[in-house]
């Protein structure tokens, strides 16, 4: 069928026959606008702050971590009498809390039990000020950290967070609250005190050519530039001051002016050095001996903090490689809990092994039944600790050494010059190097590292290098090629690397990064704790102590909100299957 033809007319009339909707939907009748109520002024009350917490907050979990203290063990290091003190468990909560918060400052702290609901509550509405939230932090918790910490880590191993068996190490350093610029060197304490030495012994010969003082320096303590000690100068400078003084009153009682004026001068040549060894000389070197007790075993140390040392930190933001006042903290974790720490002046982690674990094995933490470390901790000593003796063995350990990813290569297993790849008579003990000659034993050496272990070498030599068409791959030596080698250590490195190929321990190791590692970038990235807000070597432990309970803290509400979060999806699924199967029927 056609469609009808729309004329003008016909389309006008079909547009009067539809309703005119503008007035209609128009209504005549006006609201007013609602809202809730609302008085700031108006008097209000919180019957019950700890209703308005959520049930698996941070705040509940610091709450129920520092309660599992007992108050006899805080109490213990408080002394009677005097005002009354803050509760030494309410202080921990709002300093543990702050933390968590990525509050690291006591003004912060301070603010945040002003202001913040489960502050408020953790503190019972109690306002402590900054000053008294840092004498806690820095001077009351130094005594009892490590007996808190320890609490702390036995409650996680109740709560089957953690088992203590896998022990994953690792090391990293933080700067600390010292001007960068504030730099003490060994070295340059050395080359300075040499040559104030140097001055002092002129000076002391100088004297005795004066021959003044009666034979009471002899030449044989001048002679020697380093036996004279600081007590000796000032013997020398006393007797110098009688000397002075003796002139001075002879030139006030001599009437002849010339006679005044040849002891004035003969006065002044005794006052040059007694000056030098009064205002220069003795005050240098008390200096020194103060800079060189502070360095200890270190090379140098922050004069605004003197227990920080100078480290290579990755955080550089000038890619220049600059050295920065820091600490290097060891620490060991599972499940991406943190274990236990200690805190080092050592920049290297190899040194570090040892204490750390010797510290672990005086708590009352058990000791973990394998260490898992990356390279950097495999040395001979690391590595003989941790066997221990036959009878009592500490601990199994999964830690590569140096050249264990470079050994695996076909460049070095190819490479003539590594004695490894050369045959071995074990009956006659001598190699054949790669053009058929004997390598020979020829001595015993030991050497002493920095720590003072003792190592064990075999010598071997060639029997002959001359004319040898593989000497320049084999050796850069003048003479014969030798081979310095380690038995300890070599059998030391065969238990390592079959440790590492097992496909059980193996799997264990490639856990490390994931343990450990996350645990590092969460505190210094996610928690932005990238430099200490105390000084010295006590509180910088303090301070570190809090931050790994405060992440241990934040891990068990972090476990906690999933198991909810998972529990309610499958009491929402259960529910959904009942209804369907009611509908269903």
């Amino acid at each position: 069928m056609c469609n009808p033809k729309i004329t003008n007319e016909n389309y006008n009339t079909q547009m009067t026959l539809l309703p005119e909707s503008n007035e209609k939907m128009t209504s005549k009748r006006q609201f007013a606008p609602t809202f809730k109520p609302y008085d700031n002024r108006q008097v209000q009350m919180i019957f019950d702050i700890e209703a308005l917490i959520p049930e698996h907050h941070v705040a509940r979990i610091v709450d129920e971590m520092v309660e599992a203290v007992p108050d006899e063990q805080l109490f213990s290091y408080y002394k009677g009498g005097g005002r009354s003190s803050f509760h030494p468990k309410m202080m921990l909560k709002i300093i543990l809390f702050g933390y968590s918060q990525k509050i690291y400052s006591c003004r912060g702290i301070e603010k945040l039990i002003q202001e913040n609901i489960p502050a408020m509550w953790l503190a019972a509405m109690q306002k402590p000020d900054f000053r008294t939230i840092n004498e806690f932090r820095g001077e009351r918790m130094k005594v009892f950290m490590d007996e808190l910490f320890e609490v702390m880590i036995l409650k996680l191993v109740e709560e089957n967070h953690i088992t203590l068996e896998n022990y994953f190490l690792d090391g990293t350093k933080i700067e600390a609250d010292a001007n960068k610029y504030s730099f003490v060197w060994k070295k340059s304490t050395a080359k300075f005190e040499a040559k104030l030495k140097e001055k002092i012994q002129e000076t002391l010969q100088h004297i005795q050519e004066l021959t003044q003082l009666e034979g009471r320096i002899e030449q044989k303590d001048t002679e020697k530039s380093v036996e004279f000690t600081e007590d000796h100068l000032k013997e020398v400078a006393k007797e110098l001051e009688e000397k002075v003084e003796r002139l001075t009153e002879e030139i006030e009682q001599e009437q002849d002016t010339k006679i005044r004026k040849n002891k004035r001068q003969t006065r002044s040549k005794w006052k040059k050095p007694l000056k030098l060894i009064r205002d220069n000389f003795l005050p240098r070197l008390s200096k020194y001996k103060e800079q060189n007790k502070i360095f200890g075993d270190r090379n140098s140390y922050s004069k605004t903090d003197k227990d920080a040392t100078f480290m290579r930190m990755k955080e550089d933001h000038m890619k220049n490689g600059q050295l920065k006042p820091g600490y290097n903290v060891q620490m060991g974790t599972e499940n991406q809990f943190i274990l236990f720490y200690t805190i080092h002046q050592r920049p290297t982690d190899t040194r570090c092994f040892i204490p750390h674990l010797e510290k672990l094995a005086s708590t009352s933490l058990p000791m973990p039944k394998t260490v898992i470390a990356d390279a950097g901790y495999g040395s001979e000593e690391n590595y003989v600790y941790a066997v221990g003796e036959e009878k009592e063995p500490r601990f199994d350990f999964l830690i590569p050494y140096g050249s264990y990813i470079q050994e695996k290569t076909r460049k070095y297993k190819n490479d003539i010059k590594n004695a490894k790849n050369w045959t071995y008579r074990e009956q006659d003990d001598y190699f054949i190097c790669p053009n058929g000659r004997k390598v020979t034993f020829r001595k015993y050496q030991n050497k002493k590292n920095r720590s003072g272990y003792v190592q064990s070498f075999k010598i071997y030599e060639c029997e002959d290098c001359t004319d040898c068409p593989l000497k320049v791959k084999c050796t850069k030596a003048k003479g014969n090629r030798q081979v310095h080698w380690n038995t300890v250590f070599e059998e030391m490195k065969a238990k390592a690397k079959t440790a590492l190929e097992c496909e059980e321990k193996a799997a264990i190791y490639a856990r490390r990064k994931v343990e450990v590692e996350s645990v590092f970038g969460h505190i210094k990235g996610n928690r932005s704790f990238r430099r200490f807000l105390l000084r010295g070597l006590d509180k910088v432990h303090v301070e570190f102590g809090i931050v790994a309970l405060a992440h241990n803290i934040l891990k068990v509400a972090g476990i906690r909100q999933l198991l909810s979060g998972k529990n309610q999806k499958n009491t929402k699924a259960r529910w959904e299957k009942h209804l369907v199967f009611l509908h269903v029927l």
